[in-house]
């Protein structure tokens, strides 16, 4: 197994900035930058992996390659297969999911974290996508893995799959709840999955996975003759952070034996979002609280550090066409600048635009004819193709004969 530093990380991170050696545009003043490697926290937890979701820029890590049983992360696999199937339109939220004698509390291990499903209920998807996000029910789990699948490891097959297309070679699974230990991941990897999960879902923060309680079973879930006493229960999210640190939206915590206590956080402040996932914090009384500290500093220090920069960019000004129709061409940015910098840069950006020329049509939509540079006081931040926005067709042969003697002459003198 491989271990990283999270300092390692973070100095690659801050070369990758230009932070140190850069050069400084003329007549601007240079704030101060603050040593966010040196202010990293020290984790109890045995391994952790921090980015920007925006972005994926990796900030910190500790140990991020080192593979450990997600627990009931493992959940988050599972609820991201069935809303493709929810989206595809191959299942619907409202619908009543059979319940199998596998997917009883009644038939889940010992000690396992359990929604108490049981024989004759009526039970939705979206209930049991609450149940997993908020009690961490395993019954739920095998409920929504054999409503997409015949057995549950045809499931686990399919939650592969899924983590091969995402590109990570390390995660695996065996069953859809996360009470094997055989399931696995890293730090890293899980990081990336949950930045991809919110970008592909972002709606199951505000409906499962920042949701304080829930409420199981209700009257409409049991038969008549239990209605006027279904035995309901007020289960809590194990989450503490949704109610301890400002921005704390989601995600989803875990524990077994094997792999001691574990979450998957993510938190938004002022248009940044960061995820974090810590695996393995002592399975010992009081681990859950190491965990929970573990992942307080590291968001404090994200945010105190670091924020996602969306630079705005103004029209282009067009650039000069030789032998075409038009004697101008509209220039557009080849996509907008998404950036992960530290907290004091992007404060006032300016921009330069460089041109390949000369410019001689016939020239295709989308075509690369040059550069925009975003500098602020500490130097360059990044650079963006700039593209045609149009097809840029030839001119006719007067047209084209007069902009050759032209560019000639202009070549001639210097002015090309």
């Amino acid at each position: 197994m491989t271990s990283f530093n999270g300092f390692f990380y973070i100095l690659m991170f801050l070369a990758v900035l230009g932070v140190s050696g850069q050069e400084y545009l003329p007549g601007t003043a240079k704030p101060p930058l603050r040593d966010s490697a040196a202010a990293a926290p020290d984790l109890g937890s045995q391994a952790a992996a921090l980015l920007d979701a925006s972005t994926g820029v990796l900030l910190y890590a500790k140990n991020a390659e080192e593979e450990i049983p997600p627990a009931s992360l493992t959940k988050l696999m599972t609820m991201h297969i069935a809303l493709n199937e929810v989206y595809a339109g191959k299942a619907s939220l409202d619908e009543i999911v059979p319940l199998p004698r596998e997917a009883w509390a009644s038939s889940q291990p010992p000690r396992s974290s359990r929604m108490s499903l049981a024989q004759g209920q009526r039970v939705s998807l979206q209930d049991l996508f609450l149940g997993m996000a908020i009690p961490s029910g395993n019954d739920a789990a095998v409920a929504v893995a054999l409503r997409f699948a015949p057995t549950v490891e045809e499931f686990a097959a399919l939650m592969n799959q899924e983590a091969r297309r995402f590109g990570l070679s390390k995660t695996r699974f065996v069953e859809p709840s996360g009470l094997s230990e055989d399931n696995m991941t890293t730090a890293i990897e899980f990081a990336r999955f949950c930045a991809a999960y919110l970008s592909l879902h972002p709606e199951t923060l505000k409906a499962y996975h920042s949701v304080r309680s829930f409420a199981f079973p209700r009257p409409e879930n049991v038969p008549e003759a239990f209605q006027s006493n279904p035995g309901t229960v007020i289960r809590r999210n194990n989450n503490l952070l949704l109610d301890e640190l400002e921005g704390v939206d989601g995600l989803k915590t875990g524990y077994i034996d094997e792999s001691g206590y574990n979450i998957a956080l993510t938190a938004e402040r002022e248009g940044t979002r960061f995820v974090a996932v810590i695996l393995g914090a002592p399975a010992v009384w009081g681990g859950e609280r190491i965990r929970d500290d573990d992942g307080k500093k590291l968001l404090t220090w994200a945010f105190e550090y670091f924020k996602t920069l969306r630079p705005a960019i103004g029209p282009v000004e067009p650039v000069r066409i030789w032998k075409g129709k038009n004697n101008q061409a509209e220039l557009i940015p080849a996509y907008t600048p998404v950036l992960t910098v530290q907290k004091e840069r992007g404060i006032s950006v300016s921009m330069e635009r460089r041109i390949i020329g000369p410019v001689i049509a016939p020239l295709p939509k989308g075509t690369a004819l040059g550069t925009m540079i975003l500098y602020d006081n500490y130097g360059e931040l990044t650079r963006i193709p700039l593209i045609t926005a149009s097809e840029q067709e030839q001119g006719g042969f007067f047209k084209r004969i007069a902009d050759s003697l032209r560019l000639f002459f202009s070549r001639l003198f210097g002015n090309g």
